[in-house]
């Protein structure tokens, strides 16, 4: 199999400035997406937390309850590699526009579904076999739906402000988490969380408020054109039949070393947005109030960190910025748990700000570093693969041994198996070149 790098011998003539009323309609294209995609992942994992062992898997214990609960998210990184090489193909071949209205639809769908399904008390062994289900096809939507959001901005940009136009897609997850807390929150306030009214039907009115940003999202997409970037390359016949195989054939360098990069960054995420709601309400038993308060705030900080990231990767470089974040999340790793471990909300909110803040740095540049990295015939497929491919190596694995790490080294001991990932990435990221002067025409 041969290794290859991005063939950019000669340097394309710069493209032409995005006029800015058009940026702003291509940076809400970007944003709705990846906002619909995170903002049902964090609610999901929310009532994965506290109450989906309850109404999904009744009849195990608290403990074996969350594991499968927790499971059930993990299904999403599962299907999303095979998400990402299906739309990847159809991105490549058929364009960005097309693919990302039927990947937002299908999203939206699955989202709604899960708002408005029966609990086991209703149908029985039905309800968790659908919930599956719902979850594996918004894995399969999702997967095709960061990669599309990362390109549709990032061929739209002038060269010289790629990062400040792709920080959009990146601002959807830390927007959705800082959402999805603050309506949980409301929820919370106003019915309480341990309330049989919660249980029952309050859990589902987060999901159910996203059919209103799918609407959005639709209307948006469907009235922004392709990126220009596609079109010249199907105009001049830069294609491929087969973008899936081509890619990993022509840069297998650059997919493995992108998916060791994002494997890190993912794992760091997932503790960070999933798994230090459920360490501080069982664990730690502070109230459901004050940590999705916490939540809520941190959010805001990783949306700070993400445009200061983006906007910084323009002037001083992708991968620096990358490096940046990753190092830092290696080392707040360790400190993490032990911090979080003091227990009195000012320590559990430190830990979680920090950590959401350094996630956004290292996060933030991403939408335009991956494409960067990919010539435009299989830049789809490359940078949606080898983004997704890290996410079930972070994200889903980190689900499935949090909690039985946890119990046998404590908090402390996935600190310590976080930081090795981040280490692990950024030793491929040293590996990688800078993109910044790059141009994707």
């Amino acid at each position: 199999m041969a290794i290859a790098t991005l063939p950019t011998g000669t340097p394309a003539a710069p493209s032409a400035p995005v006029p800015h009323r058009i940026d702003r309609r291509v940076a809400l294209a970007g944003l709705t997406g990846t906002m619909i995609e995170f903002y049902d992942y964090f609610i999901y994992g929310t009532a994965a937390a506290l109450v989906f062992n309850k109404v999904f898997f009744p009849h195990l214990s608290p403990t074996m309850g969350a594991v499968a609960a927790l499971a059930t998210l993990a299904v999403v990184f599962v299907f999303r590699p095979l998400g990402s090489i299906v739309f990847g193909h159809v991105g490549d071949r058929l364009g960005r526009k097309r693919t990302l209205v039927i990947t937002l639809t299908l999203m939206g769908v699955c989202t709604v579904g899960v708002g408005l399904m029966p609990g086991a008390a209703t149908i029985g062994w039905v309800a968790p076999v659908l919930l599956v289900l719902f979850r594996a096809a918004q894995g399969f939507a999702v997967g095709g739906e960061w990669a599309g959001a990362a390109l549709f901005t990032s061929e739209n940009a002038a060269d010289g402000r790629r990062g400040r136009l792709t920080m959009y897609p990146q601002l959807g997850a830390c927007v959705a988490f800082a959402l999805a807390s603050l309506t949980f929150l409301i929820v919370n306030l106003s019915i309480g969380e341990t309330s049989d009214a919660f249980i029952a039907w309050g859990w589902r009115i987060p999901f159910l408020l996203s059919a209103v940003l799918i609407a959005v999202g639709l209307y948006v997409r469907l009235h922004t054109g392709e990126t220009p970037v596609f079109t010249d390359a199907q105009r001049n016949g830069d294609t491929t039949k087969a973008p899936f195989l081509d890619v990993w054939r022509r840069q297998t360098r650059t997919m493995l070393l992108v998916i060791g990069v994002t494997t890190g960054i993912f794992g760091a995420m997932t503790v960070g947005s999933v798994y230090l709601t459920t360490y501080a309400t069982t664990t730690l038993h502070m109230s459901m109030t004050t940590i999705l308060l916490i939540d809520a705030l941190a959010a805001l900080a990783a949306c700070v960190t993400t445009v200061f990231a983006s906007v910084m990767s323009d002037r001083i470089g992708r991968r620096r910025i990358v490096l940046a974040g990753s190092v830092g999340l290696a080392v707040w790793s360790l400190v993490l748990f032990p911090l979080m471990n003091v227990g009195t909300p000012l320590a559990v909110g430190t830990a979680a700000v920090v950590l959401l803040a350094l996630i956004g740095v290292a996060y933030g540049p991403l939408a335009a570093y991956l494409p960067e990295l990919f010539a435009t015939r299989y830049r789809y497929s490359g940078a949606g693969v080898s983004y997704n491919l890290g996410g079930v190596a972070g994200g889903a694995v980190v689900l499935l041994i949090a909690a039985p790490l946890s119990a046998v080294w404590g908090g402390v001991g996935l600190g310590i198996y976080l930081a090795v990932m981040l280490v692990a990435g950024i030793g491929c990221l040293l590996a990688l070149p800078e993109t910044r002067d790059r141009s994707l025409v």
